[in-house]
């Protein structure tokens, strides 16, 4: 076990990354390969990953993957799911694709307690594309489209989604979570939240989904250390952690 916990998970390839420096999603990627090793479901996972940094999941993950168009995942997740309910079904996006291509996908999926999960990767801009503003951009923060930064009143760029908490208040989800990349502790939370989430699929009971605050640098226009410090100053305070809603009932 000690060998395992230090080295590469089964579940994971040996690629060198295509991320840039301080990127979040090679971590979240480790925490997904752990857990899929140590609940025993290499064999039967499968994760959707869109257009976004997302896209380059399948590289890294030695499980099968399917390529759904911008913002159609939990579409994809959906069918796969309903014809595989016995797999672990990963609904991989980040906050451009689920919070705004994907809403109306998200919402629904949601509401009608389909029993996939999804990560959601939200580092406030999109990344892929340039660094233009997200539905999670912070009020001020810049971005390509906004070089003065998100203005809510004036220049008409709204606020900030929590779309966690947006999908709490939807019967169908029993589990939703965010965890953060900003120090060792909360990583560890996050694996946690990550393996009820992955739990309350696995035992059928409705529709989960854990969000993970993750640095962006290269379009954040910072070094890793400063992104991180921001993360854990700016981001937070907007998207507190936690468990946002438990209804597991006796799975713990």
């Amino acid at each position: 076990m000690d060998k395992l916990r230090y080295a590469r998970p089964y579940s994971l390839s040996d690629t060198p990354t295509k991320y840039c420096a301080g990127c979040g999603h090679g971590v979240v990627h480790r925490l997904i390969g752990e857990l899929v090793d140590e609940l025993d479901m290499r064999g039967k996972t499968i994760v959707t990953n869109p257009v976004g940094c997302a896209i380059w999941a399948d590289l890294y993950f030695d499980f099968d993957s399917v390529q759904p168009p911008h913002g159609r995942t939990p579409a994809a997740a959906t069918g796969i799911k309903r014809i595989l309910p016995d797999h672990l079904v990963i609904c991989y996006q980040g906050d451009g694709d689920m919070a705004a291509i994907g809403t109306a996908e998200m919402i629904h999926a949601a509401n009608r307690a389909e029993k996939f999960t999804t990560i959601f990767v939200n580092n406030a801009i999109y990344g892929m594309t340039g660094g233009q503003m997200a539905p999670t951009t912070l009020v001020g923060q810049k971005a390509a489209t906004a070089p003065d930064g998100r203005d809510p009143v004036h220049a008409g760029m709204g606020y900030p989604i929590r779309v966690i908490e947006m999908l709490a208040t939807l019967e169908g989800t029993r589990y939703l979570a965010r965890g953060a990349l900003n120090n060792a502790a909360n990583v560890r939370k996050t694996k946690h939240y990550i393996r009820k989430a992955f739990e309350a699929q696995l035992a059928g009971i409705g529709a989960a989904a854990v969000e993970i605050l993750s640095p962006c640098p290269t379009n954040w226009g910072m070094d890793s250390v400063e992104a991180m410090e921001w993360l854990e100053q700016q981001m937070i305070p907007v998207f507190p952690l936690g468990e946002i809603k438990n209804e597991l009932g006796g799975l713990k």
